[in-house]
């Protein structure tokens, strides 16, 4: 099955109807997540942020996290 795709009208687009460019990002389950249907936590990347979001919950909220602090987060649950 192919990830799930969410397209965006990119903010260097223009304002009239030809000049329209979108982008996508597809959500991907965490490598750590459990095996059990409760257990799925997703994640997607923009630049410079990284989303993350219930897979039972995908019309719910995402944290947004700045993908610097993402990164020194995988950093630290890494050495836990």
């Amino acid at each position: 099955m192919s990830p799930e795709l969410i397209w965006h009208k990119s903010s260097y687009s223009g304002t009239t109807a030809g000049d329209c460019v979108e982008v996508a990002e597809s959500w991907r389950k965490s490598s750590h997540s459990g095996g059990a249907a409760g257990e799925c936590v997703e994640v997607t990347t923009r630049p410079h942020t990284v989303h993350v979001r219930d897979s039972k919950r995908p019309q719910g909220p995402a944290l947004a996290v700045p993908d610097v602090v993402w990164a020194q987060f995988v950093a630290f649950a890494s050495v836990v």
